[in-house]
């Protein structure tokens, strides 16, 4: 016997050499250990809406587990756990003399290493598939390591925070990691409040998850969980009488599990699933990773308003069923403010999921660019603002405005043909900026765009709120430069430099940021990032700070109040106010409407007391055709198509009411005298 182990202890001595510099710094980990742990993502009342996480674990320290729980354990996994050095000394000698005569290696590993084992794959190597390779790899020199750190944790940490780090870090299948996650998704309980059968059960799964997963494999984890029980019954901490009553009792799992949270935004709520989808967006934006959101155990407290959420929720889902084929109705609400616009609510007929068939998208349809079709005429707010600022044109300027006309675009050649405008319908010509705002005639508003010039116009748009819009390419994506295309090779703020139709909204745009246009204008001309964070802290309840962009004055508070005072007909006098009398709709506010040339996006974008609001209905599906208005909105061929005042603004009349019933009205500012008239 010491002839053949010579070889083995000299090698295991050249092997504790080499594995003793990493050891330290990991023991000391370990010691203050940090799993990963479930974010939770909250309304500004602190009611969670979504729970994230890679890893579902629930923590607790060894008073919040069951005496049950830890025999269990102990009796199957390391019977002389409380009484060994943190390695079982025979085992490793085996280990070893079996090791150098070229055999598998052999001997238990003790809870202390085991822990260690899984601590270093489930926590340190968890995003390295290799590293988790060799911390599993059958070899001596992996087992010398978790000898080491295990011996090192024996002399530094008390026996029962071990057996509880154990216990929170190990894995019970798939993504339920800690017997605190376990003991919710398999049995609906607490880790406290484990009964014997049940430890016995979530005590055998360790040795194999996925073997011993008692949904897909019942039979084997009955029989692992009442060899556990006789296991506890050896170790003497369980009654033998009791034994027989615990293996006949039936496995009482939960229906249909385990029982988890989603682990994403898509588990959210219907009327909070896009919302957590842009609040999640908008924290790696500001420095934060996926991976650290989905394990830093963070709380994260949004600015979603419930109530918001849930009148604004319905009424999208009222004008627009869920399931209606091809149809999107978004919804974005924006509070102004000069220090901060934050978002109260981003809702849509669609919910935020994977299937199609229940109405559900995974694209953040609300702030995206993902409504493709634009919001028409909606963008005649930057080609006004443009004029304003340049001065080309007041508020009262009167604009040439024939039916039709053809215009040369920016930077033509001689073989460049003109672009042809039609007014839908006849307007007075010539037309004030004022009741063209109202009532939206295109020859109007490109005959001012080629006056007041693109690069003017596009300047407004990125200033006042399309920050994000603005960089995606003409499909509302990533520019492409290797497409060959300037349509798709190009952010938007470049390729629509020569062309004249941007104010006829025809690009893709957010939702959500045309919601806040509409937020910078009642803010005084101030734009702010929309903002959906209202405090993040981490595990300990230390407040982290979250990166935020800075506040703008982009345009004078006096154009900004002039262009309210323009946009403050629509409802009263313009194209939505046939809607709004509908609606019995009578409180001061601003509006614009927009409609695509073939109806495929109609779009409404205006505010009151305190809500900047855009609510657009556009086709989403892969065979996209006319809107039609009715009830419900579908897609067809009807000849006459929805408006945006007819199909996109009544789910603005309808929450507003609901939302500002009782609260007194609040006036829109008067023009500045200033911006009344042209002053160049």
């Amino acid at each position: 016997m010491a002839g053949t182990a010579a070889p083995a202890a000299i090698g295991a001595g050249l092997l504790s050499n080499q594995v003793s510099d990493s050891v330290d710094a990991i023991s000391a980990q370990l010691a203050a250990a940090d799993p990963p742990l479930t974010t939770t993502v909250t309304d500004r009342d602190g009611t969670p809406i979504a729970t994230l996480y890679a890893q579902y674990r629930l923590p607790v320290d060894s008073a919040g587990i069951a005496t049950t729980m830890k025999a269990a354990i102990i009796g199957i996994e390391d019977r002389r756990f409380y009484t060994e050095g943190g390695v079982d000394v025979q085992g490793m000698l085996r280990a070893a003399v079996n090791d150098s005569a070229g055999g598998s290696l052999q001997g238990a590993s003790t809870i202390t290493q085991q822990y260690v084992k899984n601590y270093l794959v489930n926590v340190v190597d968890r995003n390295d598939p290799i590293a988790q390779q060799e911390d599993r790899e059958d070899s001596l020199a992996r087992k010398l390591r978790e000898a080491k750190m295990a011996v090192q944790l024996n002399d530094t940490t008390s026996k029962d925070d071990i057996l509880a780090n154990y216990l929170n870090v190990v894995e019970f299948s798939g993504t339920v990691y800690g017997v605190g996650a376990a003991a919710k998704a398999y049995f609906g309980t607490t880790a406290d409040k484990l009964t014997v059968p049940q430890a016995a059960l979530l005590a055998g799964m360790v040795n194999n998850p996925s073997v011993y997963n008692p949904y897909t494999h019942p039979d084997k984890a009955l029989q692992r969980r009442n060899l556990v029980i006789d296991a506890m019954v050896t170790n003497r901490s369980l009654p033998a009488s009791y034994a027989a009553t615990a293996k006949a009792a039936p496995l009482g799992l939960l229906p249909d599990g385990p029982v988890t949270p989603s682990g994403t935004c898509m588990g959210a709520a219907p009327d909070a699933g896009f919302f957590c989808a842009y609040a999640e967006t908008y924290l790696v934006r500001a420095g934060f990773t996926v991976d650290r959101l989905a394990t830093g155990g963070y709380t994260i407290k949004t600015t979603l308003d419930p109530r918001v959420a849930q009148v604004t929720k319905d009424a999208v889902d009222a004008n627009v069923p869920t399931t209606q084929d091809g149809v999107a109705n978004t919804f974005a609400v924006v509070q102004p403010g000069s220090t901060g616009h934050q978002v109260l609510a981003m809702v849509a007929n669609r919910n935020y999921g994977t299937d199609p068939a229940r109405g559900e998208t995974s694209t953040d349809i609300v702030a995206d660019a993902s409504n493709e079709f634009g919001a028409g005429s909606s963008f005649k707010i930057f080609t006004s603002a443009a004029a304003l600022v340049t001065s080309k044109a007041g508020l009262e300027t009167p604009l040439p405005n024939p039916d039709s006309q053809c215009f040369t675009p920016p930077n033509a050649n001689a073989h460049t043909a003109c672009y042809t405008v039609h007014n839908d319908g006849h307007y007075a010509d010539p037309i004030s900026l004022a009741d063209g705002l109202a009532t939206s005639p295109n020859v109007a508003f490109v005959g001012l765009e080629s006056q007041v010039g693109m690069p003017a116009v596009l300047d407004m748009a990125y200033k006042l709120g399309l920050r994000n819009t603005l960089a995606t390419n003409d499909a509302g994506a990533t520019p492409n430069p290797a497409s060959g295309n300037p349509q798709y090779n190009e952010p938007q703020s470049q390729y629509f430099r020569n062309l004249l139709s941007f104010t006829l909204g025809n690009s893709p745009v957010s939702p959500l940021e045309m919601a806040n246009v509409s937020a910078t204008l009642m803010s005084g001309g101030v734009w702010c990032p929309p903002n959906p964070i209202l405090s993040v802290t981490d595990r300990n309840g230390t407040a982290v700070p979250v990166r935020q962009q800075a506040c703008e004055q982009v345009i004078p508070a006096g154009v900004a109040n002039t262009l309210e005072a323009g946009l403050s007909k629509d409802t009263t006098d313009g194209t939505s106010a046939q809607a709004a009398h509908a609606a019995g709709w009578t409180r001061p506010d601003i509006g614009k409407t927009g409609t695509t040339q073939q109806s495929e996006s109609v779009a409404f974008v205006g505010g009151v007391d305190g809500y900047a609001v855009s609510s657009m209905v556009f086709a989403d599906g892969p065979r996209p055709r006319e809107i039609c208005p009715g009830t419900p909105v579908h897609l067809g061929n009807c000849g006459h198509g929805a408006f945006g005042g007819t199909v996109a603004a009544p789910p603005y009349f309808h929450a507003m009411s609901q939302l500002l019933a009782g609260v007194p009205d609040q006036r829109i500012p008067g023009p500045d005298p200033g911006y009344l008239t042209a002053r160049s």
